[in-house]
């Protein structure tokens, strides 16, 4: 596969993947880089219609969740770590930011090993964000221990569409030399020009009666109301977690 080329897949065909693929493809993608060896993540695989119907609320109602053959919860997981120190009579310190931070970079960096290995193998997926919009009710579905954390959702299954990829910034917006170099009014008006001169765009503009593309996310797709409620929903489930 041509990363390059990569889209986000949310309408999948109804054909099962084998187990036995499915596990090869989380073995595989566990050769990810890992802080110190300690491999801080575990993955809860959903396959079952009646887990998904609870899940999707969770995941405001998005389709792919019922949709798709198999839906991956991937979890900051300092439980397994903690419990085997405990056992070898070790004093385990990981009930605090650093080692959240530490599980949560594991984790992502196995999410996304996984996803680019099962695209290569065919397969479709789609990162869901809500996952951290309603993390303790994941945490009680799913029936999470303290000291884990869900970060990442991923929906799976063969491809039943071929989407239009969507837009990417110009990598002058992302890359900094040596140093991180601030953005001026004028780098901004370039770095932004084209995705804000897409018809989609514009159309959004349009309909939610904004001035601009960076009004629609502020008043309407992730607003200071929404972003500070959930920030204190995430504060608490990180403190049921034990990570606080």
């Amino acid at each position: 596969m041509n990363f390059v080329e990569r889209k986000t897949i949310r309408k999948y065909k109804q054909e099962d993947i084998p187990a036995e693929k499915l596990e090869a493809l989380l073995f595989q993608a566990s050769r990810a880089a890992t802080m110190g060896n300690m491999q801080l993540y575990s993955v809860v695989v959903t396959r079952s219609e009646e887990m998904k119907e609870k899940l999707s609320p969770l995941h405001f109602g998005q389709p792919m969740v019922k949709g798709a053959p198999v839906v991956l919860t991937f979890c900051a997981d300092f439980n397994r770590f903690t419990k085997w120190c405990e056992q070898r009579n070790a004093d385990a310190g990981y009930d605090n930011y650093l080692s959240l931070f530490n599980a949560v970079s594991d984790t992502l960096l196995y999410v996304q090993a996984f996803c680019t290995l099962a695209e290569e193998a065919g397969y479709g997926t789609c990162y869901l964000g809500t996952t951290l919009y309603n993390p303790q009710g994941i945490i009680d579905l799913l029936q999470l221990p303290r000291l884990t954390f869900p970060v990442a959702t991923i929906t799976l299954g063969v491809p039943d569409e071929n989407p239009k990829q969507p837009d990417r910034l110009p990598h002058l917006a992302y890359i900094h030399e040596e140093t991180y170099h601030d953005y001026t009014p004028n780098q901004l008006d370039i770095i932004y020009f084209f995705k804000e001169q897409l018809e989609e765009n514009r159309k959004f503009v349009e309909i939610n009666k904004k001035e601009n593309l960076a009004q629609v996310f502020t008043d309407c797709r992730y607003t200071r109301k929404d972003n500070e409620a959930m920030s204190a929903g995430l504060l608490e489930a990180l403190k049921h977690q034990g990570f606080m």
